[in-house]
């Protein structure tokens, strides 16, 4: 033991000339991006290639990493990560552009798909440079607006009336647990879709489409909106019409609602009614995931230390959510950014951890790591610090705007090629087959053999 102490001991020595802290200066941008640049250089540290980050990671905290990372490219000016970023998106495209790729095709979610438009939607805003054809192997690649249109086609296409009155399922596919399960966070990556599109072609097609998921969200409860105890809960099953709420509030779920509601007030020309919801909403997320100091925190969880690898990323969503609120809604920007910079300095004091000397931590109160590293850490900490930077930049960009001419196909994920009917939402429903789930059945029943059989090896 005592040999192996001196080890760790001589590997820390000649590691640490070289270990890089955060110095973090908020009103500064050279300091922001400079610590940043740590940080993404850290998120990298789990990713395996290809568009995906190596496991415990699922899919979809691959999608929600290379939007922040998008968001720095344009806040910072950087390019450098360019070439990786283009590769990921097109890599996990999937063959028809829609964020389908083969390698889900058992086990993708609404929410799943829902988190890598919301990342195209990000590159189409925010200007970033498009994919060369021949890029991972591809010919013909659409622009990101187009990408972000096929997934919203094909998510929109599943709104399902047949229980609660509407609203998308969990899940995609009937053999995968949470399929009796409707949520805020598959809702509200279509109802924030939705209104990001219609502000970026100016389209009140997809602006009423918001409304109708917004409406929906209401009606069921999902949303509660008061003046000052506003409500965002994760969802309820179907056996009971959706009235058996799990009043469980997550960050990102208000994120993804509050987000939504400020890009429908920008896009109705600063309604009245969409400033009063926003308001409302902003009130919910400030009482329930900001401390008594200003600080965030993932209240759910993070105080039992409970949080699993998933909800260790939330505050990295819901981070770039308010981003995009003080940006789009003025009379909140100095209320929503006080309470950024505040959790900006106490975000950069968590990363003072590993032998790289940056790696962020999961409760920023102490300034300094908690014990605790990985993926998530670095987005969240990642998401609030960056977020500091978007009012030294030009708007979230338009149609009109984006320099790369990104006109995009509103039939795109849909069954026609038309692209000059902006209202045609042809039905997509994924239909599974009788061989469908034979074969699911098999390859479960294979899984659980090999489970099985390694569980019993392991009492011998």
């Amino acid at each position: 033991m005592k040999v192996l102490q001196i080890c760790n001991f001589i590997v820390l020595l000649l590691i640490a000339p070289f270990t890089e802290s955060l110095s973090l200066t908020t009103t500064g941008n050279a300091s922001i991006c400079a610590d940043t640049a740590l940080i993404q250089q850290g998120a990298l540290d789990y990713y395996s290639g290809d568009g995906e980050f190596q496991a415990p990671y699922y899919w979809w905290e691959g999608g929600l990493a290379f939007g922040l990372m998008i968001e720095n490219t344009f806040l910072c000016q950087n390019t450098s990560l360019d070439s990786l970023l283009q590769n990921a998106l097109i890599q996990q495209s999937g063959d028809n552009w829609d964020f389908m790729p083969a390698s889900q095709t058992m086990v993708e979610g609404n929410d799943d798909q829902g988190v890598w438009g919301l990342t195209l939607m990000t590159a189409a805003e925010r200007n970033f440079s498009r994919a060369a054809n021949g890029t991972a192997g591809r010919k013909n690649i659409p622009d990101w607006v187009t990408m972000a249109q096929a997934v919203y086609n094909t998510m929109y296409a599943r709104w399902d009336t047949s229980t609660c009155g509407g609203g998308l399922r969990w899940q995609i596919y009937t053999w995968n647990n949470g399929y009796n399960y409707k949520n805020t966070i598959a809702n509200g990556c279509l109802f924030n879709l939705a209104a990001r599109l219609g502000r970026y072609f100016n389209n009140d097609t997809y602006l009423e489409q918001a409304e109708k998921v917004f409406d929906w969200l209401i009606d069921v409860k999902f949303v509660q909106l008061n003046d000052g105890s506003s409500k965002v809960y994760d969802g309820a099953t179907i056996n009971n019409n959706c009235t058996d709420m799990t009043a469980i509030e997550w960050s990102y779920n208000y994120g993804i609602i509050l987000g939504g509601a400020a890009y429908m007030y920008d896009a109705t020309n600063a309604s009245s009614t969409w400033l009063n919801r926003v308001n409302q909403l902003w009130k919910g997320a400030d009482t329930a995931f900001f401390n008594d100091d200003g600080i965030m925190y993932e209240q759910q969880c993070q105080a039992a230390k409970s949080c699993n690898n998933d909800q260790r990323s939330f505050k990295s969503l819901f981070s770039m959510m308010l981003e995009y609120t003080y940006l789009l809604v003025p009379p909140l920007k100095d209320e929503i950014y006080n309470k950024l910079t505040t959790s900006a300095e106490a975000a950069a004091g968590s990363c003072d951890g590993g032998y790289d000397g940056h790696t962020c931590g999961m409760n920023w109160f102490n300034s300094t790591n908690d014990g605790y590293y990985g993926l998530g850490e670095q987005l969240c900490a990642l998401g609030c610090i960056q977020s500091l930077l978007a009012s030294s930049r030009p708007d979230l960009y338009k149609e009109t705007t984006n320099e790369y001419m990104a006109k995009g196909d509103a039939s795109a994920g849909t069954q026609t090629s038309s692209s000059s009917n902006e209202e045609a939402l042809l039905e997509n429903q994924m239909t599974v087959t009788n061989g469908d789930k034979v074969g699911a059945a098999f390859v479960t029943a294979i899984v659980l053999s090999i489970l099985i059989a390694g569980s019993v090896a392991m009492l011998f």
